[in-house]
C-alpha cells in the first residue's frame, strides 16, 4: 500500500476521501486490512506528511480511526476527545490540516453506546467532564423526545448521540470562517457519521455532506 504523497493528495477531491474511508470500513469489517509495512511509511512519512482527512472521534479504546478505516501512518490526522465535541482547539487543529496540510476531507464521526452521551442524558456533574458534557447538552435539548430521557433508554442516547454529531458540524461549518469557505470553494467537504461498537460498521450520513 502506497504512502500518500503531495502529489497523490493534490488529485483526490472530496468525494474520494469519503470513498476511501468507505473501502477502508468495509476492509475492516470484513477482516480484509491491507499488508501495510508500517517501518517502511516512518521512513516515507519522517520529512513530511500528507493525510487526506481529519476524523474527529471520541476517545472511546473502540473508536480508533485508524484502525476502523484501515489506514496507515501518515494517511488521516485523528483528534479524539470525549464525546467527539468541538473547541476552540478541535477547530484550530481542523484549520491546520485543511489549510495547511491540503486535507480534503473533515468527519465528525460519533459512536454507539456512548459513555459521554449517556453521562450529558444523565446530568453528570464531575470535576472538568462537566463543563465538556454541557457541550452535549443542546443536543438533549434539540430534540423533541416524550419517552424516557435518561441513559437507561437506549433508544434515547442514540438519538442523542446521532444529533450531537451534526450539532458538531454545525459548530465546525458556523465558527471556523476558514472552513466554511474552503467548503464554499469545493476545496474540502464536511460529513457526519457514526460507528457501531457491536458491528464495526459506519454509517455515514450522507444528507450532511456539504461540498459547495
Amino acid at each position: 500500500m502506497r504512502t500518500l504523497t503531495k502529489e497523490l493528495l493534490e488529485q483526490l477531491t472530496p468525494e474520494k476521501a469519503i470513498e476511501l474511508l468507505k473501502e477502508g470500513n468495509k476492509r475492516f469489517v470484513s477482516n480484509l486490512k491491507y499488508n501495510r509495512n508500517l517501518l517502511q511509511q516512518v521512513n516515507e512519512t519522517s520529512q513530511g506528511q500528507h493525510p487526506f482527512a481529519i476524523v474527529l472521534s471520541c476517545i472511546d479504546s473502540r473508536t480508533s480511526a485508524e484502525l476502523i478505516f484501515d489506514q496507515g501512518l501518515g494517511d488521516i490526522f485523528s483528534a479524539r476527545i470525549a464525546g467527539n465535541i468541538v473547541n476552540e482547539d478541535i477547530l484550530g487543529s481542523m484549520e491546520f490540516a485543511c489549510k495547511v496540510a491540503g486535507s480534503k476531507l473533515v468527519v465528525v464521526l460519533g459512536h454507539t453506546n456512548c459513555g459521554a452521551i449517556k453521562g450529558a442524558c444523565d446530568d453528570v456533574k464531575l470535576g472538568y467532564l462537566t463543563g465538556l458534557i454541557n457541550k452535549i447538552k443542546p443536543a438533549i435539548e434539540d430534540l423533541k423526545y416524550e419517552g424516557e430521557k435518561n441513559s437507561k433508554n437506549a433508544e434515547f442516547v442514540q438519538l442523542v448521540a446521532e444529533k450531537n454529531v451534526h450539532n458538531m458540524i454545525d459548530e465546525v461549518t458556523g465558527r471556523s470562517s476558514i472552513i466554511k469557505e474552503m467548503i464554499k470553494n469545493g476545496e474540502i467537504g464536511i460529513i457526519g457519521g457514526m460507528y457501531d461498537v457491536e458491528t464495526g460498521v459506519v454509517d455515514f450520513y450522507d444528507h450532511s455532506l456539504q461540498l459547495n
